[in-house]
């Protein structure tokens, strides 16, 4: 293998290309426009843009894809993880066009692909799988009992499945996640399955080389999941009997087995550890996101095995394979926990996390970039490695409260509110555990550090201000011969406005924040750095100006404080219950028109972004008048989609 071109972005196209340097070999990198200025397009040694196809489907185009590779002259094609990684037309098209396909067989991908063949091979197999029915109808989903999901047949990643609890919700449920299986996959099939609730999602990760060798490299607990994604993975799995590990590993390898497995691939089990019971769920052809974890209690490298069996060579035997300590990842999503997971596209100004012994980051940008509204949400994968896993547990909860991530809104606090449930301490977590202790793992904003960060915002702005000043920029601001007045700023904060005011007297900072006094004592303060002590507490704050918005860092947490200007202009008023798009994104489908009469809940437009779907509800009774939205066409955040009164 002389040049490796990888059909994908972001992160996995940085992860694969460092494999690929340290291997000698030669990258190739496709862009679309969107990513033009992407980290991982300037750090391949060559880069082809996908011209012609649109931003979202550009990543997709086989054809443009394969033409780059013969541009570039490239002899291999890793498709790195996701739609493409999973695609038998890919790898035969890559495999027709005489260039080295980094993955299983394209016969096998297809077998695996739809989760409906999978079942069948597994049952052949003996490898037990989860109650189902291969239609999606009434009289099925009354014979497998409910709840139950309607799942995507050429489904991954969370997307086109939906819970039902009733034979009432079906109808519903199978139209939204054959739509939404249609738009990711090209494929709208759909199936049943059961629901097992309280269950652990462990996965085997498996090897498989020409020669007919198969080994696994231990097992993950992939059981904290939003929306049946992935959030925080570890390994090996807390508490897992070691006799059942062994049953569920076994069973991962007899499934590669059963399809003559090549490259590396994945083996998803649900399984009852009360029970001792397992059931497989599906098999992705592909490295998955969490292989970090994996390199990091085996100490191998997983793309380095991928491009090694592609080109030919033998796996180790499985006794070769050690397992050492414990490792934990946690994945950085550009959302919003605290608003249903609502997807947050923008400009990251900033993006650091600690660079501690143990810890892995695997990001798609290094100190800033852009997070497209048409990819996958995902940020950045913290990993950390280390002896036993409450180590394990606490290094990687410090590393996320100490980083610093500006301009989108991120998954963060609720990662280290994971981290610190005791229910995950005590690695007693199911599938089901953020649906039921989401409240409890997402602690609200305290107001109090709310209001000690828009103080330390104030501070550093009056001390930008007077090192900017062109005459007397040793004087506070708001200085008179007479007792200097109090000056004030006003910060938005969660839609609610805070209001500083200080003055600077001979006995130190007077600090007054909406009407009540602090007991503060100033040591120090810079534009970008502010050491201060509230309550007889000293700390250092760590302080980033963009435009009107103050991004403030402490030991305490971190906020978003918005400046609210002295004398605002008028703004357009819209009507009170009128709803605008929180995100930009693309109109799949509007459920009122004007006249109709709504109530909170109510459905009124339904928004794709970053390849989720997102309902818009009524937030109050009311009367639709007009209606901005239109299907297929294109929203930015803040737009109004439809006016209610």
């Amino acid at each position: 293998m002389r040049k490796l071109l990888v059909a994908n972005r972001g992160e996995i196209a940085r992860r694969v290309f460092r494999t690929c340097r340290e291997m000698g070999v030669a990258t190739v990198a496709v862009y679309s426009t969107p990513d033009t200025d992407a980290l991982f397009v300037v750090e391949a040694d060559e880069a082809i843009a996908l011209n012609g196809a649109s931003a979202a489907d550009s990543y997709l185009d086989i054809t443009a894809i394969l033409a780059a590779a013969r541009v570039a002259g490239a002899d291999a094609v890793h498709p790195g993880y996701g739609f493409l990684a999973e695609s038998p037309e890919f790898a035969r098209s890559v495999l027709d066009a005489g260039l080295v396909w980094v993955g299983p067989s394209p016969d096998v991908i297809e077998a695996m692909g739809s989760k409906i063949e999978a079942r069948r091979l597994m049952t052949a197999a003996g490898v037990p799988v989860v109650p189902g029915a291969d239609t999606a109808d009434a009289r099925a989903a009354q014979m497998i009992g409910f709840p139950l999901l309607v799942k995507a047949a050429a489904g991954g990643g969370g997307r086109g499945m939906r819970r039902v609890d009733d034979v009432s919700d079906l109808e519903a449920a199978v139209a939204a996640a054959s739509r939404e299986a249609s738009a990711s996959f090209g494929d709208g099939t759909v199936y049943l399955e059961r629901l097992l609730d309280r269950a652990r999602h462990i996965e085997v990760q498996i090897f498989g080389d020409i020669t007919g060798a198969v080994i696994h490299l231990g097992e993950r607990d992939c059981s904290i999941q939003r929306r049946y994604q992935k959030v925080i993975e570890e390994t090996p799995a807390a508490g897992l009997d070691p006799s059942l590990r062994g049953l569920i590993v076994e069973a991962g390898v007899d499934a590669a087995r059963a399809v003559g497995y090549t490259g590396a691939g994945t083996v998803e089990f649900l399984v009852d550890p009360v029970a001792r019971e397992f059931f497989f769920l599906e098999m992705n052809t592909r490295l998955q996101v969490e292989h970090p974890i994996t390199e990091a209690v085996t100490g191998l490298d997983l793309v380095r095995l991928q491009v090694e069996v592609a080109e030919g060579k033998s796996l180790p035997p499985q006794e070769a394979v050690t397992f050492s300590g414990h490792a934990i990842e946690a994945r950085l999503y550009a959302e919003d926990p605290y608003a249903g997971y609502a997807p947050s596209p923008g400009l990251v100004h900033k993006f650091e996390v600690p660079a501690t012994p143990g810890i892995r980051v695997d990001a798609g940008i290094v100190a800033s970039g852009a997070v497209p509204a048409y990819y996958d949400p995902l940020l950045a994968k913290v990993i950390v490695h280390a002896t036993t896993r409450d180590e394990a547990v606490r290094l990687l909860r410090r590393s996320l409260e100490r980083s610093r991530i500006h301009g989108v809104t991120t998954n963060r606090d609720l990662l280290t509110g994971i981290l610190a449930h005791p229910d995950f301490a005590a690695g007693t977590v199911d599938t089901t555990f953020l649906d039921r202790k989401l409240t409890e793992a997402l602690h609200p904003r305290d107001p109090e550090v709310a209001v000690r960060h828009a103080a330390v915002a104030a501070l550093a702005a009056q001390a930008t201000a007077r090192a900017t000043a062109p005459v007397l920029g040793s004087l506070p601001t708001g200085f008179r011969n007479l007792p200097t007045q109090p000056q004030r700023r006003d910060f938005g904060f969660d839609d609610e406005i805070i209001a500083v005011t200080y003055r600077f007297t001979g006995d130190g900072l007077e600090l007054t924040v909406d009407g009540k006094r602090l007991a503060a004592r100033l040591h120090d303060a810079g534009a970008h750095r502010v050491d201060i002590e509230f309550d007889g507490i000293r700390r250092t704050y760590l302080v980033e100006h963009v435009d009107a918005v103050s991004f403030v860092d402490g030991p305490d947490g971190s906020s978003e404080l918005h400046g609210v200007p002295r004398f605002p202009e008028a703004e357009h008023v819209t009507r009170e219950h009128s709803l605008v798009a929180s995100m930009p994104g693309s109109v799949i489908a509007i459920h009122v028109s004007v006249g109709d009469e709504v109530e909170a809940g109510d459905p009124l437009v339904t928004l794709e972004a970053m390849k989720m779907e997102h309902t818009v509800t009524a937030n109050g009774p009311g009367r639709v008048v007009a209606v901005a939205a239109i299907v297929d066409g294109h929203v930015d955040a803040g737009q109004t989609l439809v006016e209610i009164e």
